[in-house]
């Protein structure tokens, strides 16, 4: 069952920004250790390259710059914000969370911060989470402003030597800040689902309380990120459709009306595949996934911030935003953009 939440208040996005390492991986390089080629990679992929954290980054540095330029797009301070929320399925440990450690290094003192982990679809679920949380709070205190990063370290927990994996997958961050917009303007809704028969379809096995860390699960590769690839584009293709179009119908919108639609950036030639039975004719796909890969919940921000870069969206346009990953989840933001 899916749950979808109207928009409360005259809340929107006032500002993006994301971070890329500096160390670029390219197709050769991840082809060899898997036993594959280049060739084969971007085909199947549609993936050029991907980028990968230096040793002494991790999750909280990547969110930190992400952070710094969508606080400085959206013409905001660090003690403007209530809220600061990071989806991340690689945190920097287990605890405390990522956002703790960001919200430190940022000076936002003011803030309450937390991590939320629906992997690929975390930064819809904490999307979601920041709007309600904001719309709750109304004008307590003075504070009107939530910060809202994807941030993922996948190079970390990738068997290079696993080519359903590690072609796939890149590090990146991306954030944007929310906050009051204009009449007319902001979030038309959101609409989540999550299938946990089909949990085993994503995940890292070892390290947690059931199966906590030993010498047999180091020995074993269970540390590593798995995936069943096959039946995760069987999901999205048969998901993502009525998702899609069950937001729009909720709202009140017709596909053809979409402007912009920005997707998990999973895997190039499988969205292209899937992106004509979605109904979305007039919409601009974004899918930068060729220079970055598949950067988890960091992913839709990035892709979001390029758009921005490049000149769009547009003041009154309509964007939809679709995230989806393990748990199996499936989320979907609806707005309006305008600042």
């Amino acid at each position: 069952m899916t749950v979808y939440a109207p928009a409360l208040g005259k809340l929107g996005i006032l500002g993006t920004g994301s971070h890329l390492p500096e160390r670029v991986v390219d197709n050769e390089t991840v082809g060899a250790a898997a036993s594959v080629s280049a060739e084969w990679i971007e085909r199947r992929t549609g993936i050029v390259e991907r980028r990968y954290a230096a040793d002494d980054e991790a999750a909280s540095d990547l969110a930190a710059e992400a952070a710094v330029r969508a606080l400085a797009d959206a013409g905001a301070r660090p003690e403007d914000l209530a809220w600061i929320i990071v989806a991340t399925s690689t945190p920097d440990h287990p605890q405390p969370a990522t956002a703790s450690l960001l919200q430190h290094r940022l000076g936002a003192h003011r803030a309450a911060a937390f991590d939320v982990n629906a992997v690929c679809a975390g930064f819809v679920a904490a999307l979601h989470t920041g709007a309600r949380l904001l719309a709750a709070e109304g004008d307590a205190g003075g504070r009107r402003l939530a910060l809202v990063v994807g941030t993922e370290v996948y190079s970390r927990i990738i068997d290079r030597t696993d080519r359903r994996t590690a072609p796939l997958f890149g590090d990146g961050a991306g954030a944007v800040v929310i906050g009051p917009v204009r009449e007319g303007r902001g979030f038309l809704g959101t609409g989540m689902r999550t299938d946990g028969a089909l949990h085993g379809l994503i995940g890292v096995h070892a390290g947690g309380s059931r199966q906590p860390a030993s010498e047999k699960t180091v020995a074993g590769g269970d540390h590593h990120f798995r995936m069943r690839g096959r039946e995760v584009r069987e999901f999205v293709e048969r998901e993502l459709p009525g998702a899609v179009s069950g937001t729009l119908a909720e709202f009140g919108v017709a596909a053809a009306d979409v402007d912009h639609f920005v997707p998990h950036q999973a895997n190039g030639e499988m969205l292209r595949g899937i992106v004509g039975s979605l109904g979305l004719t007039a919409a601009r796909v974004h899918l930068p996934v060729d220079r970055h890969g598949n950067t988890g919940a960091a992913s839709i921000p990035l892709a979001l911030d390029h758009a921005r870069r490049q000149g769009a969206p547009r003041d009154g346009e309509l964007v939809l935003l679709a995230g989806f990953g393990g748990g199996m989840t499936l989320g979907t933001v609806l707005l309006r953009w305008g600042r």
